[in-house]
């Protein structure tokens, strides 16, 4: 890392775009929700309990789907008719790509250093890619259709994809090990990043309260967790999503 820059206490953030910046991280929630609020891929940095990353030629990042990669117009649909809806909207649309969320940009620009690398690979077949990403999505058959169709759509492709149906994220993240892991739901980060370090994107409706008070990280991550507790079955349905 070569380039810094020092602003004097004003938003780091407004300088993204003469920066060619694709992504704002703070650990400053304030900071995150007002680049948010200015239409910018943001995203806070969680307190982690992974512990220190070994020495590793390989970099790898992992990223939700929806509400990350993908906007949150499925999740809209998920929260207003429930899983059977849901599943019924996906199917029907199967073919028709996402529109794209705050951080494909991003993954536009690691697909891009992924190519360069498989021209080198194909150059010289000794060489180890150095980037490796992946998707981990709580959604399952038949949903995952069309994340696969948007992913053809976009010109996209990662190393890894899964498709959960309501297993933990954490477990993933346990074996894949990624140096960041992107969601938009506080309640998956919540045992994502005792393995990872992980990144809330408050973007769309799943954030839409949340985004509007100003609690600490801690009173968030409290908050969602008391929320679903308090509806059982409602949040079995959601990590089916």
């Amino acid at each position: 890392m070569t380039r810094a820059a020092f602003c004097g206490g004003r938003d780091p953030f407004t300088y993204m775009a003469p920066l060619n910046a694709k992504l704002f991280l703070s650990a400053n929630a304030e900071d995150v929700r007002d680049a948010v609020a200015a239409g910018l891929p943001a995203g806070q940095i969680l307190d982690s309990g992974a512990p220190a990353a070994e020495v590793d030629a390989e970099l790898r990042l992992a990223f939700d789907f929806d509400g990350v990669l993908a906007d949150d117009s499925s999740e809209r649909v998920f929260r207003e008719e429930q899983l059977s809806g849901f599943l019924s909207h996906e199917e029907r649309l199967r073919q028709l790509p996402h529109a794209p969320g705050p951080l494909k940009p991003f993954l536009d620009g690691l697909a891009q250093i992924q190519k360069l690398e498989q021209q080198r690979v194909a150059q010289d077949p000794r060489y180890r890619p150095l980037l490796r990403t992946a998707i981990v999505t709580a959604r399952a058959a038949p949903a995952h259709k069309r994340v696969i169709h948007s992913l053809r759509s976009w010109g996209l492709s990662v190393d890894e994809i899964f498709f959960l149906g309501g297993i933990d994220k954490g477990r993933i993240m346990s074996q894949f090990r990624p140096h960041i892991f992107f969601d938009d739901q506080l309640c998956h980060l919540d045992s994502t990043r005792a393995f990872a370090p992980s990144v809330h994107i408050p973007f769309g409706v799943a954030n839409n309260e949340l985004c509007k008070r100003g609690d600490t990280q801690e009173e968030l991550v409290a908050s969602e967790l008391r929320r679903l507790t308090a509806k059982p079955n409602e949040s079995k349905q959601r990590y089916a999503r």
